[in-house]
């Protein structure tokens, strides 16, 4: 059994003071406010439960501070990316997931979700383990101590009524069916969830998708939905249906759903997703690097779509960033403030996010849950006079500012610095291996 002490702690009830709290079996046991230290290790500053990242491509991480030359387009963006893609192999994605989700767990992050589509060898050739590069991101992840959701993608299609490219080639199992077998061969385990994605309704062709959403019927179910204007267009051309409505029809929408982006819908698209109680998954970081747009938040929260949060491809992984980043942009489309609290979005990115992860008892601080802690300075240059409060988290504290990372009752994170691997090394040798 180990305990931990907080000087300050985020529970159900609100933010509480001088908080002891014993772990065992990598779970809260007993919860204590005002107590003593005793013996626990401390954890100074504001502590909250662990982040869900629930959105990721790992090898984008590659990309951060190479698609920034000259002005560029996400054409010029995309074509960079393949380039990556193409020179990946199960050795080299195992070390640079290894540090990307590194990098996360130093920014509190202690589950992610990853979507998963670089499957095969170049050419779309198999390995001898048809599911070698995903079992490479599961290893990679469980080094690390990060939990992790492999969202096993089905891509079929280069677009709608578009061939593979050379690079698409590895992404494809040839059709969902085929896809779907492969899939079946992966299990889940206590830190491990299995879950199903279609790539997009580009990349999936409408008879398929319901085969997609049926391969799985328990596990999360993930999509990216109408990321760009283009994609909507595409869509409405070829089936005369927005997105979300053909995916509406597929049975595709429902509370074990979460639709990335959600960017560009029609007031019918939001009442799909609120009614369906499909969360919603913003990539605020991304979808502004990509210029892809701002999604209608508060629309599909008052519609019944909860929120929750990815940071994608990674330009920036910094859950505080994506949280404040909802509020803010909603300002801008808005004109107007006070459209999310420190709360709601502290929400989106713990309980909500975990839960559609298929992490049900993680993300809150109580008895029985799994016992994930992220300590947030108060004192440092971006939070000191900040009161340290919530609205200090969520609007003023970033990445940085973390100091101690606990997951599964482990204390992985420590003054900054993760106590297994130098991420910073191991970011600088892995993307090497695969940019030079």
């Amino acid at each position: 059994m180990t305990s931990y002490w907080c000087s300050s702690a985020l529970l159900p009830t609100g933010v509480a003071e001088r908080v002891h709290l014993t772990v065992a079996d990598g779970r809260f046991l007993g919860v204590e406010v005002d107590a003593d230290p005793g013996d626990a290790v401390r954890l100074n500053g504001l502590v909250v439960p662990g982040l869900a990242n629930c959105h990721s491509h790992a090898f984008h991480r590659a990309l951060r501070g190479r698609t920034q030359t000259e002005r560029g387009t996400f054409w010029t963006w995309r074509e960079q990316m393949y380039a990556v893609a193409s020179m990946l192999t199960p050795e080299s994605y195992y070390q640079l997931a290894r540090a990307v989700y590194g990098e996360m767990l130093l920014a509190g992050i202690t589950a992610v979700g990853e979507f998963h589509y670089l499957h095969h060898a170049p050419g779309g050739r198999r390995y001898d383990d048809p599911n070698a590069m995903g079992t490479a991101l599961i290893a990679a992840a469980r080094d690390v101590g990060i939990r992790i959701t492999l969202l096993d993608t089905c891509y079929v299609a280069g677009g709608i009524d578009q061939p593979l490219n050379s690079v698409q080639e590895r992404f494809s199992d040839g059709d969902a069916a085929a896809w779907a077998s492969r899939v079946s061969l992966l299990s889940s385990a206590d830190d491990v969830v299995i879950g199903a994605a279609a790539h997009s309704v580009r990349g999936v062709p409408q008879d398929q998708l319901g085969a997609v959403a049926a391969a799985l019927p328990d596990a999360p179910l993930h999509i990216h939905l109408s990321e760009q204007v283009g994609e909507n267009a595409a869509c409405l051309d070829a089936y005369g249906r927005t997105p979300a409505q053909l995916l509406d029809e597929a049975g595709f929408l429902s509370g074990r759903t979460s639709a990335v982006h959600a960017t560009h819908l029609t007031s019918r698209d939001i009442g799909l997703l609120g009614t369906s109680a499909t969360y919603s998954c913003f990539c605020p970081t991304t979808e502004r690097d990509l210029a892809d747009g701002i999604g209608p938040s508060v629309a599909l929260r008052e519609a019944g779509s909860p929120l929750t949060l990815g940071s994608d491809s990674h330009a920036v992984i910094d859950l505080f960033e994506e949280m404040r980043a909802v509020e803010l942009d909603e300002r801008l489309a808005s004109q107007e403030r006070g459209h999310w609290t420190a709360v709601e979005l502290l929400r989106s990115a713990t309980v909500d996010g975990h839960r559609s992860l298929g992490f049900d008892d993680a993300g809150v601080i109580e008895v029985g849950a799994r016992a994930d802690l992220v300590a947030v300075r108060t004192d440092s240059v971006r939070t000191a006079g900040t009161g340290g409060t919530l609205e200090t988290a969520v609007f003023a504290a970033s990445a940085a500012d973390v100091t101690d990372v606990v997951a599964g009752g482990i204390h992985l994170v420590a003054d900054g610095k993760h106590l297994k691997l130098d991420v910073a090394a191991e970011l600088a040798s892995s993307i090497a291996a695969v940019t030079e």
